[in-house]
């Protein structure tokens, strides 16, 4: 996943940051917000978006289910309305295996 963990040090970040994160187009971050119900940034009076900790895990689920498990987003949308914490849970799970697997790669490389 080419999302890079990132120390959640501030309330709100920008969409040039996000999409930095996760490797994305801005205009992309855009669309989604307009297609996922559950990413609503906060604007400021200029009206540039600016992400919180919350909008950030919604992004990690919607880039899991779209770009990683390769969902249409209709086929998205319909996931996180009939069970979005089974889909949380289930990221969370492959997570934990790539770390997993990433620490026994560095094991036996050490070997």
């Amino acid at each position: 996943m080419p999302y890079k963990d990132k120390p959640i040090e501030k309330l709100y970040y920008s969409i040039g940051e996000v999409a930095d994160m996760f490797e994305v187009n801005v205009s992309l971050l855009r669309f989604w917000e307009k297609e996922f119900d559950i990413l609503k940034p906060k604007k400021n009076k200029k009206g540039n978006r600016m992400f919180t900790a919350k909008d950030l895990d919604n992004l990690k689920i919607i880039y899991h289910l779209v770009k990683e498990r390769g969902y249409t987003l209709e086929g998205a949308k319909k996931k996180l309305k009939e069970n979005k914490e089974d889909t949380i849970n289930n990221i969370e799970i492959v997570n934990r295996l790539k770390d997993i697997r990433q620490f026994l790669v560095e094991l036996k490389e050490e070997l």
